[in-house]
């Protein structure tokens, strides 16, 4: 096929689209409609593409995600993203077991690493959340703990627009008060919900997105119906 951009003015704005000829009819295949919030950072719209509200059943990935969140309080979730590596290499791959029994020293030179958000608070409660994660998973089976908040199966929202989003949500609420009782710390609401949201167990992705469940992007031939 010989693929070359091709301005599109239907709209009332040019748009680059990739077209393919095929005799004497035409693909056109369009870009990909996303969430607003992925922007144009490789990185974000990566995250965006796929991860973000993928329905995760795997506890490390839970036990990570619950982390981030976490560290991300207060910053910008790109921030957090940008830092991720690092703090896999700093909390040696996010394993519970070793982060349980990280000693006071290793939390001073967590504190001197520049490549993680230097808080001590958010450190020392990631420790503690750790050890509370283990002590969740002794008793119950963690991945169906977490799940139970949504029923066990993911939620799929009808959002067109991001203001539409809700912060919290009932579900996120329940999730919040019950690591509290567990002894997990920087599990608000808001932070729970966003975690509900990574892992897949809400699904906040907009109508219009690509990614929305039954939105798949298409190649239609130019002079047929859309």
């Amino acid at each position: 096929a010989d693929l070359r951009p091709v301005e599109d003015t239907r709209a009332g704005h040019p748009l680059q689209l990739a077209i393919a000829t095929r005799g004497s009819q035409v693909a056109v295949s369009r870009p990909k409609s996303r969430c607003a919030w992925a922007g144009s950072d490789p990185l974000y719209v990566a995250y965006h593409d796929k991860e973000w509200g993928r329905p995760s059943r795997e506890a490390q990935h839970l036990f990570e995600m619950l982390v981030l969140e976490g560290a991300q309080a207060g910053l910008s979730w790109i921030t957090i993203l940008r830092k991720r590596e690092a703090y896999r290499r700093a909390f040696d791959g996010f394993n519970p077991e070793k982060m349980a029994h990280y000693s006071p020293g290793r939390v001073r030179k967590l504190l001197a690493d520049p490549s993680i958000v230097r808080n001590r608070l958010k450190i020392e409660g990631a420790v503690r959340n750790a050890q509370a994660f283990l002590e969740l998973r002794d008793h119950d089976d963690v991945v169906a703990w977490f799940w139970q908040f949504v029923d066990g199966k993911p939620k799929l929202n009808r959002w067109t627009r991001m203001g539409q989003v809700p912060p919290r949500t009932p579900e996120s609420d329940a999730m919040s008060r019950a690591l509290r009782q567990r002894g997990f710390t920087f599990v608000g609401s808001t932070i729970c919900y966003a975690f509900m949201q990574a892992t897949g167990m809400v699904n906040d992705h907009l109508t219009t997105c690509f990614r929305y469940p039954g939105t798949v992007p298409r190649a239609r031939l130019v002079g047929q119906s859309p």
